[in-house]
């Protein structure tokens, strides 16, 4: 019989802290990423890259791996692999479990201007700054191509091909965690009057929403989407009781 394995389906830090608390399991993990995401090394975890084909490659793939159990701890912007992985889970007949950072709450001090989605949120930033900060990620690049309203700053992780040619700004290319002195510093250095942001949780991005706070900028904070419908947990620890009682 071949070994149980967990699949966690990764890309977020909260799904890095997991990946290597599961290795002490008595089970196999892979850690899937799609994109770009370029993980630690955790010793005792296989990791995979690139996607599954969709919801049916994916159950047929949970079978052939004698995968248990499945923990989606994707970006909360990834509606469509979450949505996969329920739907896979439903065909395979599979536990799932959704370990996701709370959302930011607004604070005293913060300026959000909530809309909805990406093209939304271009069009209030052109309407609302002069130059502006986006760190939305490298797939939404193409909303801000041509747009010669304002002058956009958008921070990815890397370069690559596939970033379209910004008519009206530039690249930074980082990866968090960020500290919000640094934050300060950038958005004044390149005299950013507001900010695109999704609404992601967790710490290792915060620091720009503190620093537009401190700095009176506006945020304009794109909707998290709906997540799929699975039992949501918050924390790692969670996320490994849960993994116990599968593993029994």
């Amino acid at each position: 019989m071949p070994e149980p394995v967990l699949l966690l389906l990764g890309g977020t830090t909260l799904a890095a802290q997991l990946a290597r608390a599961a290795a002490a399991f008595d089970v196999s993990v892979i850690y899937s990423l799609a994109g770009r995401t370029v993980p630690g090394p955790v010793p005792g975890v296989d990791v995979r890259r690139g996607g599954f084909g969709g919801a049916e490659a994916l159950a047929d793939y949970l079978r052939q791996k004698n995968v248990f159990a499945v923990v989606d701890a994707t970006h909360a912007y990834a509606a469509r692999i979450s949505e996969n992985a329920r739907l896979a889970c439903q065909m395979a007949d599979r536990p799932l479990l959704r370990l996701q950072a709370p959302p930011w709450r607004e604070m005293p001090g913060d300026r959000w201007l909530q809309v909805p989605d990406i093209s939304a949120a271009r069009d209030v930033a052109a309407h609302t700054a002069l130059r502006v900060f986006v760190s939305t990620g490298r797939q939404a690049m193409a909303e801000f191509a041509d747009d010669r309203r304002c002058w956009w700053l958008a921070r990815v992780i890397a370069p690559g091909a596939d970033l379209p040619i910004l008519s009206n700004g530039q690249y930074l290319y980082a990866r968090g965690p960020f500290q919000q002195a640094d934050e300060v510093s950038l958005l004044r250095e390149h005299r950013i009057s507001a900010l695109i942001s999704k609404n992601a949780g967790g710490l290792a991005t915060y620091a720009k929403i503190a620093a537009a706070r401190d700095l009176g900028l506006p945020v304009v904070m794109i909707a998290r989407p709906d997540a799929a419908a699975a039992p949501l947990v918050e924390t790692v620890d969670d996320a490994c009781d849960w993994l116990q009682n599968c593993i029994g």
